[in-house]
């Protein structure tokens, strides 16, 4: 049972060396370059991965061509900023082998915020597939991949250290807030009222701080749930612009 490593990248040189070192137990690394213009491409081919240059904005399309031109059994999506473990690398070997009636598996992941702050929720993601029953990838953000089977659950983890420093953060929620502004445009989203605001930031506060428990982070839990109420702010007052400039 062959398995390939995929990963997404796009100016991921600080991060990407150490993501391919922990793939090394796969046959196959693909790292699909969105446009990166550093060293994210070279540091790649140094780590013997086979580059795949796409420009896009849609993450189910970048996900999916890296599918293409594969004669591997087995997939495992990996983003730049994310780690497997020695113990997942490991429980991953064994599972192909002998999956039983699963034909994908979740993987657990846990979250670091500002180096190495860890955050109390731990997610669940589809990460590991079976090719042949990987149907797609859905969602232009937030994507969700398609499987026909079964979806089991392995033990060990991935480790994510996103949001390492505030200017990165402000560079990403310039950049993605735009994509979610018009997606929300083009699927006719009600008019923007005042109301509306204090209503999402709020919701988004309360998600990150209470429900997953960021206060357990401390300062840093604190930080990233007001974070997380300013990005959604950001998204909406582009959706507001959006709208207005539509009147004028």
């Amino acid at each position: 049972m062959k398995l390939t490593g995929i990963v997404i990248a796009k100016n991921e040189e600080e991060m990407i060396e150490d993501c391919l070192e922990s793939l090394q137990f796969c046959d196959e690394i693909v790292v699909v370059d969105n446009e990166s213009e550093d060293k994210t491409s070279e540091i790649s081919k140094k780590y013997g991965a086979r580059v795949i240059k796409v420009k896009s904005d849609d993450f189910s399309k970048l996900r999916s061509e890296g599918l293409k031109n594969l004669s591997s059994d087995w997939v495992l999506y990996l983003d730049a900023d994310e780690r497997v473990t020695l113990e997942l690398g490991k429980e991953i070997k064994q599972i192909i082998i002998n999956p039983g009636e699963f034909k994908a598996f979740r993987i657990k992941r846990k979250n670091y915020y500002f180096g190495n702050k860890e955050w109390p929720k731990i997610e669940k993601l589809e990460r590991l597939f079976r090719k042949k029953n990987l149907k797609g990838w859905y969602g232009k953000i937030h994507e969700s991949p398609q499987v026909e089977g079964e979806i089991g659950e392995l033990q060990n983890y991935i480790l994510h250290y996103t949001h390492r420093d505030l200017g990165q953060m402000l560079d990403k929620t310039n950049e993605w807030s735009e994509v979610e502004a018009e997606l929300r445009f083009k699927s006719d989203h009600p008019k923007m009222s005042w109301w509306r605001f204090p209503r999402v930031m709020i919701s988004a506060f309360f998600d990150s701080y209470y429900k997953q428990k960021g206060y357990k982070a401390g300062i840093a839990g604190l930080i990233e749930s007001i974070y997380q109420s300013f990005s959604i702010f950001i998204t909406y007052a582009k959706l507001w612009e959006k709208q207005l400039n539509e009147k004028t």
